[in-house]
């Protein structure tokens, strides 16, 4: 079959045929309709992330992806059916994280990611997996459903901030999202759902107008914030302070500065990965902050089975509108190396192998 690739010791994507997968007793096999393209298959690529199948000069790419069932094998699953599948696997057979549904919380070693760290990916014809790693979504998912993934990330983030604010009366109003790329816009649009609490979100970029994401974000309902002009221990004086700031940028001061556009009572949730960088902050004024006024920041990074069915019901909520704007070039495989490109015009690409 044919599958995108990215071999040892080079930094390109290349299409190439592998093995047909064939499916182990208790796995269905798979038909890929799309995969999506994120900033970690980048990361993957460029070798700064992940890391390779063991025994195999190449992984596959692609962790977002939306596929049917071309057969069951045997499982409880339907020829036909539309799934989603899930990123975590156990790495030897499982473990206590993985028995409590908790593969999001594992800690390194005790699982691999496929497409990004020990184990092959989704982007080819085909793939296998074992049913308890695929959530069934509906058959109008067949175009966007690749996005419940990225999208449970920021599930969790959300689950996991009221979490951390549920020993008292929490009723937020407004939202700062730190970063415009893919992961920062899905979860602007989610906060302005019918179904969230938020009535006032921010989003903050680094672009000049005319800018396609910028577009989104005030199309959408939220404030640009130009983080030149406004940094993010400006917002309380720009705009207001804030009960919920989203970090998506993996800019390392960001996670600091964050503390200052809280509200007292606020929560951050730190989901971008930053390169080493040292550099001066005033801890002890920043450790009063967050003790007196009553703040939490914490760190969150993939998801689980619950948190993609939290995903399906909110990507229903999306307007139509923006999957057209966010979704800026659809490539076939063979396309591979245009499908990676970046730039400003670029939001999300996405690999077409099937229609359903």
């Amino acid at each position: 079959m044919i599958a995108i690739i990215v071999r040892r010791g080079n930094s390109h994507p290349e299409l190439a045929e592998v093995p047909d997968p064939i499916p182990e007793a208790g796995e269905a096999l798979l038909r890929t309709l799309r995969v999506g393209i994120d900033g970690t298959d980048h990361e993957v690529i460029q070798g700064n992330h992940g890391g390779y199948p063991e025994g195999d000069d190449y992984q596959i790419l692609g962790h977002e992806a939306v596929a049917i069932v071309e057969d069951p094998n045997g499982t409880d699953l339907e020829e036909g059916e539309l799934v989603v599948p899930t990123v975590r696997r156990p790495p030897d057979g499982t473990n206590d994280y993985f028995k409590q549904g908790e593969p999001d919380m594992a800690s390194d070693g005790h699982y691999v990611e496929r497409g990004i760290v020990g184990a092959h990916g989704y982007m080819s014809e085909f793939f296998t997996s074992s049913p308890e790693f695929l959530v069934s979504v509906p058959d109008s998912f067949a175009e966007y459903g690749f996005l419940v993934e990225p999208i449970s990330n920021s599930e969790k983030a959300f689950e996991h901030a009221f979490a951390s604010r549920s020993a008292f009366e929490w009723d937020p109003e407004s939202a700062l999202v730190l970063g415009n790329g893919p992961l920062g816009l899905l979860t602007l649009a989610m906060l302005e759902t019918p179904s969230s609490p938020f009535e006032r979100n921010y989003c903050l970029g680094r672009r000049d107008r005319p800018d396609p994401t910028i577009e989104i974000i005030e199309r959408l309902g939220s404030t640009y914030v130009d983080s030149r002009e406004t940094s993010v221990n400006m917002m309380p004086d720009a705009h207001e302070a804030v009960d919920l700031v989203y970090e998506a940028t993996g800019y390392a001061k960001h996670a600091f500065e964050t503390v200052d556009a809280l509200m007292p009572n606020g929560v951050g949730a730190l989901l971008g990965i930053p390169s080493n960088w040292e550099f001066e902050v005033d801890g002890g004024r920043l450790h009063r902050e967050i003790v007196l006024k009553n703040k939490a920041l914490f760190g969150s990074v993939n998801s689980n089975v619950r948190q993609f069915e939290a995903a399906k019901t909110r990507l229903a909520e999306f307007p139509n509108w923006f999957f057209d704007e966010f979704v800026t070039g659809v490539y076939a495989p063979r396309e591979a190396e245009a499908a990676f490109k970046t730039g400003d015009d670029i939001i999300k690409t996405v690999v077409e192998f099937d229609t359903q």
